[in-house]
């Protein structure tokens, strides 16, 4: 355990260098407005998909988790207006105070505190504007409120399809990225380039994977709970296994998934920590690489031991 935490300090301080930041955000830019593009061209087709998907689902089912997701899409939307709304009328002042090194890290704490804060908020007062959603949809004409649905459930299958792409391209990438880090970390070693492709035939397996699982349990992201403990499992079983073997493809001279096995229990956790950065939006485009980054110093640590 001491050395898979020391993995995931490591990869809180190396995520927020101004050099990974640059990495993460210039990919995680592009990746996003690719998946806005293809939302606003297919937006129709997303919608009809999922309002017939929510036909099989209970009206019952569908008011109460309804007003869920309409909470939790508020949330969200406030912590990126509470970011956006800081720059706006502080902009200058803080590019005035700060160096361009560190005025990435002061936004991710910007996105910390705003979300920490309606967090809280939420936590206090989330069981009343759980009921007031309730109440609004229960007054709403039962196709009002599928159509309401099926909306936040295209905002869904976006923000998963960014998520998704994401962590391939992370993949993809990840040499360069590893190759920067070990050598200002690990002076004198050189990552192993021979396995990286086939280690991106395991992400691309388990990405179609991953959506084949999604779309099977899609039914249960209207069980109170239950969504959200499936949406962590599903996540973090693909980040497991894509970072896991790109982590052992740069350091070992194979992809051996026993040693995935024998160090399982490491693999997890840091998967779920890395999945975490999933339910915060912007911070959500660097936790890939956060993953890739911490998985690789945990393997590279057990190799020079």
């Amino acid at each position: 355990m001491k050395n898979t935490m020391q993995a995931i300090f490591f990869g809180f301080r190396e995520i927020l260098t101004w050099h990974t930041m640059k990495y993460a955000l210039a990919i995680g830019i592009i990746v996003t407005g690719l998946w806005i593009g293809i939302g606003i061209v297919l937006w129709d087709s997303i919608v009809d998909l999922s309002s017939h998907v929510l036909g099989w689902v209970p009206f019952s089912m569908v008011r109460s988790n309804g007003a869920w997701m309409l909470s939790a899409f508020i949330w969200l939307q406030l912590i990126l207006l509470t970011f956006a709304l800081v720059f706006a009328f502080f902009g200058n002042f803080i590019l005035r105070s700060i160096s361009k090194e560190k005025y990435t890290s002061f936004s991710l704490w910007v996105v910390l505190g705003s979300t920490l804060f309606w967090s809280v908020v939420w936590y206090f007062k989330g069981d009343y504007i759980y009921a007031q959603f309730l109440q609004l949809l229960t007054w709403l004409p039962f196709e009002t409120i599928e159509k309401g649905i099926a909306f936040l459930i295209g905002f869904y299958i976006i923000y998963n399809g960014i998520i998704v792409s994401m962590l391939f391209i992370a993949s993809v990438f990840s040499e360069p990225l590893i190759a920067s880090v070990e050598k200002r970390h690990f002076e004198g070693d050189d990552v192993q380039r021979d396995n990286i492709f086939s280690s991106i035939g395991y992400t691309i397996k388990d990405s179609l994977l991953f959506l084949i699982l999604s779309l099977l349990a899609f039914p249960l992201l209207f069980i109170p709970v239950v969504n959200i403990f499936v949406q962590i499992v599903l996540w973090t079983w693909l980040v497991k296994d894509t970072v896991g073997y790109d982590a052992l493809a740069l350091v070992s001279n194979k992809v051996e998934k026993e040693k995935l096995k024998e160090h399982r229990i490491a693999v997890w956790f840091i998967s779920f920590v890395t999945i975490l950065f999933n339910f915060v939006p912007i911070l959500n485009l660097f936790g890939p690489f956060f993953g890739e980054i911490t998985m690789f110093y945990y393997f590279k640590n057990l190799e020079k031991k």
